[in-house]
């Protein structure tokens, strides 16, 4: 029934033009790959109560962050189950059940906000989402290195490139949608003009209608809605911060582009070769460390060349990934306070734009680059380079404190532009990386196993900035409130300072909040609560360095031949 998406039946005739293919996997990177801009979700998904702020009910930003780690997580074990499955079947049909499973995802997604049901984003968009990447991620690679085994490295960064530009589109798509959708919450009156009381932590407010739970935003908060409004008090439950409605949409969208693209997928005929191309010589192939033998998919995990490449991919992405989960948020943090006048919520959106155009265009740089430089010379530049940078961050972020110039901003913009330049050419070279240590055979498969290391890395790199952020503000919290007039905090919060955890919980008291009372002169701790979490990235980094310095080709004794005495040619 199913017969026309099977490999055996998209062989394509002779005179096929293979550059017909690239644009359909680019299509399909193009619609996983705005996973990278999952960030522009955050501020909706931690405001859908409280809508201009976030409300005791609402969901905070460290469950909101797994999601995108879960649908990581699942990128790489379907990647890694699905490896076998894409060889045996063909790109079309992965190509089309990656559709169904990430624009389906979006659809069950949708229903958990509008339900406030937490579990059923992470299954829809975590799970199953996550499971349509990996399979799309997967789908185009060994047929595009068959179909460009004259450049390995570009082939491969054409259609991963896609995957990394994917944010640069979902993140104007996703903010205009989520104005689209949005709606305005109840407003009650500035905060002297309503009479609060506090119970628990949280805000209520006496109405005709009986109490209501509210939340007090500020002027900056209120001015972030999608029609400004003014500093004061708003009802929880009203109003809509438009994330059901963007879910919706785009996986509607993204199951028909998806589609499309699935159905332009063909595959070479057997010992196809592109017209004047000869192979390079094998003294040319041992120089860079190319093989011209082959290893079996389940030999390849028996050797320490797969598992040195699997901690080299996996600690370049913890590095990133995490950054790029918060991205927008950290924007704010760093700079929002110390450069009010210069970062504000659209600098930040362009921010995470700009991460998109650089991961996009260093996917494609740094894939062709390593057809001239070797694969392991450009992992060394990933490392060292990465290593430098990471150590900077912190670095521009002591700085504004002390000094708010926009010098510091400019650095810290444009280190991390080359460390996502670097996270996105990781991706792309990774696979010509392995066809060159073991050959075309199963390199669709190994690529699949190795996206493992991605699914680790989608639970380390987030964990690691949300834990470390988390310690840091409770940190932050603890050395301010001791500098808070007691009285002052009495008035500004309705409670006690005795009740501050209780405060701290209900996101009543925040960092924020409490420098809005804190003394004349108090440095306000925000723009360093990620310092620890660059340093512990900058350490990974110098781990996977050694990794790639010490990785040698493989033993004879893993190629196929010895695995398989039975495939080798009688004498």
């Amino acid at each position: 029934m199913f017969s026309f998406l099977m490999k055996e039946n998209i062989v394509a005739g002779d005179g096929f033009n293979r550059w017909k293919v690239p644009p359909a996997s680019i299509a399909i990177h193009l619609c996983i790959g705005s996973v990278y801009a999952w960030s522009i979700f955050n501020p909706a998904l931690v405001k859908e109560f409280g809508v201009v702020t976030s409300a005791a009910g609402d969901w905070d930003l460290s469950s909101v962050v797994w999601i995108f780690s879960v649908s990581i997580v699942c990128l790489g074990l379907a990647a890694a189950f699905a490896g076998k499955w894409l060889e045996d079947v063909g790109p079309r049909c992965v190509g089309v059940t990656a559709a169904l499973l990430w624009g389906g995802g979006f659809m069950i997604g949708a229903f958990g906000i509008v339900t406030h049901q937490l579990w059923l984003v992470y299954l829809g968009y975590g799970v199953l989402g996550g499971f349509g990447l990996g399979l799309g991620y997967v789908s185009p690679v060994s047929t595009l290195i068959r179909w460009f085994p004259d450049r390995r490295g570009m082939a491969t960064g054409m259609a991963i490139m896609g995957f990394g530009g994917g944010a640069m589109i979902a993140t104007p798509l996703k903010t205009w949608l989520l104005g689209l959708f949005s709606e305005a919450p109840t407003y009650l009156g500035a905060a002297g003009a309503v009479e609060l009381v506090t119970e628990n932590g949280r805000r209520f407010a006496e109405t005709a209608s009986g109490k209501v739970e509210v939340v007090v935003a500020t002027a900056k908060e209120a001015a972030n809605l999608p029609i400004p409004g003014e500093a004061g008090v708003y009802v929880v439950g009203t109003g809509d911060t438009g994330a059901a409605g963007a879910f919706l949409t785009l996986g509607i969208v993204y199951l028909i582009v998806m589609m499309i693209a699935a159905f332009s997928y063909r595959v070479p005929q057997k010992g196809w070769k592109p017209a004047g191309w000869t192979p390079p010589a094998e003294d040319a192939s041992k120089r860079r460390m190319i093989t011209t033998n082959h290893v079996h998919i389940d030999q390849a995990l028996k050797t320490p060349q797969f598992w040195q490449l699997w901690v080299m991919l996996c600690f370049n992405v913890t590095a990133g990934i995490g950054v790029i989960g918060v991205a927008k948020t950290m924007m704010t943090e760093i700079f929002g306070s110390t450069l009010p006048g210069v970062v504000d919520a659209t600098f930040a959106g362009t921010y995470v734009l700009m991460i998109s155009v650089f991961n996009m265009c260093g996917r494609f740089f740094w894939a062709s680059m390593s057809d001239y430089i070797g694969r392991k010379n450009t992992y060394h530049c990933f490392f060292v380079l990465g290593t430098i940078l990471y150590l900077s961050i912190p670095f521009a972020a002591s700085q504004v404190s002390a000094n708010p110039a926009v010098m510091w901003l400019l650095m810290f913009y444009a280190a991390t532009m080359v460390i996502f330049t670097m996270y996105g050419g990781g991706f792309a070279t990774i696979p010509a990386y392995l066809a060159d240590v073991f050959g075309t055979m199963h390199v669709g498969g190994i690529h699949g196993r190795l996206l493992t290391a991605w699914s680790t890395a989608g639970v380390l790199g987030p964990f690691a900035i949300t834990y470390l952020r988390e310690r840091s503000i409770q940190n932050a919290i603890a050395d301010l409130a001791p500098k808070i007039d007691p009285a002052a905090f009495q008035e500004k919060f309705g409670a006690p300072i005795a009740q501050l955890q209780a405060l701290v919980d209900a996101n009543t008291v925040t960092v924020g909040r409490l420098m809005e009372i804190a003394p004349e002169g108090t440095v306000d701790p925000t723009p360093s609560l990620y310092n620890s979490t660059m340093y512990a990235m900058a350490a990974l980094l110098v781990v996977a360095f050694f990794a790639n310095l010490f990785l040698r080709p493989v033993a004879d004794r893993h190629h196929v031949e010895n695995t398989h005495p039975e495939a080798q040619p009688a004498e």
